[in-house]
């Protein structure tokens, strides 16, 4: 007897991206250095002309319909999309639904041949549209830089190949998890004389409605972990960007539908649901009942409620309060610069960016001599204005603020109290002369302002905050992790004992930590294949990519016996 047969089989694509699919499951497991689309813009390998004809297809979609969607709709719907750097509307509509259930009735109708299909597959799909993403790597810069306020730089390597290893993870550990155990087998019991026969079949249920929650500053790079992993794992998809930013992930899911279609299933099972400020469907979305999986990046408040909707599997990310612990280091400068550019990338709209610096008020140790409290503090000021004030480097690294709420937050920051170091000043950008900026704020703050420095202030704004020693430096940011969720720490220090002491003690607030870096490596980069993005460990998000939960609370097994005697 034969059961659990696939309704719908090909395995052209698999054996296609079998190489792929096969390394990145062994960079998975060996946690090594791994990345499929190279991270920087280069002719050689996105093609001689790419940039210019991409371009020229940004500035071509602007003020007109998204017509690369193969999916169902009912009208077309202006976005709310507004560049950052010229402060104009994109003006894109896309294709929409009138009301939250269509697009749940929708992917349910897409879903029956999707959930029957075997793995190899949907993941020769899903490679295969992210090798095709890499056609429009150039085209998401663009999306992502006039949606987001990210650096042109940055938008390529977030939006495109970052977005893509990410995604190839997801798959390779759904995959994985998915051939983990036979689908057919005879299982054999001696029971004296005789000996009991049972042919078993093993099957992977999948949950249901996937919806994926986007957010604003990273509309792909957080959105697509989720997407492919309910997508391997045999779940339709309907992904609801930001309303701001719309565009990067059109392009993502318009690949996905184009490779769905040529194989004969239906483009609905990855659908884009757009609305508006004015008339929002997240709610609706996230509380029908046929949504059983939510993946959701943004607010704390609003992922509190996501994880509290009750009959949903949710995978949250949410806000932190990332600190940095100087205790002793063997170049100041060098320390300083490190701080000071992983505060100012992106203008510290990154969620693993750092916001306060705790540094002990008797002053630290550099190599063998003990230098000041203020010292310490010049230092980090001058690294900060060092960005600032460069013409091509401030403009590049800082980038532009995504709304009108952080630029706001940044412009009051010096009424939060406390003594100001660095004031904001607006960051001039001869290319876009009115793009939506705001210089970094430093704060000094005693320990005792807890109030002030404890919760998450989105945007450039740093607090330096003097403590009696690194023990309490530790305490506090361990106790801030814990209360209130923390993604990433950095620490200096050349002292073993101590390393491992903070290492320890930010391990159980669930936050991970990146000790003494300089140089180009940055506590805000988390590499895919290799870094855990998030624990799951602390209130700043209950899910992590990627590991094996992420995938594995997508689908059930379900198990069939049948007696042989």
């Amino acid at each position: 007897m034969t059961i659990f047969v696939p309704h719908k089989q090909n395995l052209t694509l698999f054996e296609k991206h079998r190489g792929t699919i096969e390394t990145a499951i062994n960079a998975v497991h060996q946690r090594i250095y791994y990345a499929a689309f190279p991270e920087m813009p280069s002719p050689a390998v996105y093609g001689e002309n790419a940039e210019a004809d991409q371009k020229q297809k940004f500035e071509a979609q602007l003020g007109n319909q998204f017509s690369r969607l193969k999916q169902n709709s009912d009208r077309w719907q202006v976005s709310s999309e507004q560049s950052p750097y010229t402060l104009k509307p994109l003006g894109i509509s896309y294709p929409v639904f009138n009301d939250a259930a269509e697009y749940v009735k929708c992917s349910q109708a897409a879903w029956d041949e999707w959930k029957q299909t075997d793995a190899e597959t949907r993941a020769g799909i899903l490679v295969e549209s992210l090798d095709r993403l890499k056609s429009s790597f150039y085209e998401l810069a663009f999306a992502t830089m006039h949606t987001t306020g990210q650096s042109y730089m940055m938008s390529f390597q977030a939006s495109g190949p970052h977005a893509g290893d990410r995604a190839l993870e997801a798959i390779a550990l759904g995959y994985q998890e998915l051939k983990r155990f036979p689908a057919k087998f005879t299982w054999e019991k001696p029971a004296g004389k005789v000996t009991l026969k049972l042919e078993k079949y093993i099957t992977s249920v999948p949950k249901g409605v996937s919806l994926a929650i986007g957010c604003a500053t990273f509309p792909t790079w957080n959105s697509v972990p989720g997407i492919y992993a309910s997508l391997i794992t045999g779940n339709p998809v309907i992904s609801k960007p930001h309303p701001k930013a719309v565009y990067p992930i059109a392009l993502v899911i318009a690949h996905i539908q184009e490779v769905l279609a040529e194989n004969g299933f239906s483009p609905n099972l990855a659908l884009l649901a757009v609305d508006t400020d004015e008339k929002l469907l997240t709610k609706e979305l996230a509380e029908n009942p046929n949504v059983k999986i939510i993946d959701f990046t943004g607010s704390s408040s609003f992922g509190h409620y996501i994880e509290n909707l009750p009959g949903k599997c949710t995978f949250t990310e949410k806000a932190g309060v990332n600190s940095v612990i100087i205790d002793s280091v063997a170049n100041l400068q060098a320390m300083a610069q490190n701080v000071a550019f992983s505060a100012c990338l992106y203008s510290g709209q990154m969620c693993t960016a750092p916001q306060n610096i705790f540094v002990p008020k008797d002053g630290i140790t550099v190599g063998s001599e003990k230098i000041s409290f203020e010292d310490v503090k010049k230092a980090i000021v001058e690294a900060f204005e060092g960005i600032i004030n460069h013409p091509k480097m401030g403009p590049a690294v800082l980038a532009a603020l995504q709304s009108e709420m952080t630029h706001k937050r940044v412009m009051e920051a010096n009424l939060l109290g406390g003594k100001v170091l660095l004031e904001t000043k607006p960051l001039p950008n001869s290319e876009f002369p009115e793009a939506r900026t705001a210089g970094p704020v430093i704060i000094e703050l005693p320990a005792s302002d807890h109030k002030i420095y404890a919760r998450e202030l989105f945007g450039p704004i740093v607090f330096i905050v003097a403590t009696e020693n690194t023990e309490e430096s530790v305490k506090l940011a361990a106790s801030i992790a814990q209360e209130h969720g923390s993604i990433s720490c950095g620490a200096y220090t050349t002292d073993e004992n101590k390393m491992k002491m903070i290492a320890e003690r930010m391990a159980y607030a669930g936050t991970p930590v990146s000790f003494n870096l300089t140089g180009g490596i940055y506590v805000n980069q988390h590499a895919g294949f290799s870094d855990f993005h998030v624990t799951g460990g602390n209130p700043a998000g209950n899910a992590c990519f990627t590991d094996p939960e992420f995938v594995l609370k997508r689908f059930t097994r379900s198990s069939v016996r049948i007696n042989l005697n």
